[in-house]
């Protein structure tokens, strides 16, 4: 049992210094913009109302950078 608990402590430092890896390239004004940029990016997966409902997020991160 506490080998898969170390295991799975392990497998979280791990993700947590991948995640941190991934957003240390970024300036402060990338990190804040990031949520925006992901909701939009999500939302122009839907068909035809996408492109539409992401334009405020679009907006949103062009406004923080």
């Amino acid at each position: 049992m506490s080998t898969s608990k170390n295991f799975d402590q392990c497998l979280r430092v791990a993700a947590w210094l991948t995640l941190g890896a991934a957003l240390l390239p970024l300036g402060g004004c990338a990190v804040a913009a990031l949520p925006c940029r992901l909701t939009s990016a999500t939302l122009k997966i839907i068909p035809v109302v996408g492109h539409a409902a992401a334009a405020p997020f679009d907006m949103c991160s062009s406004a923080i950078d």
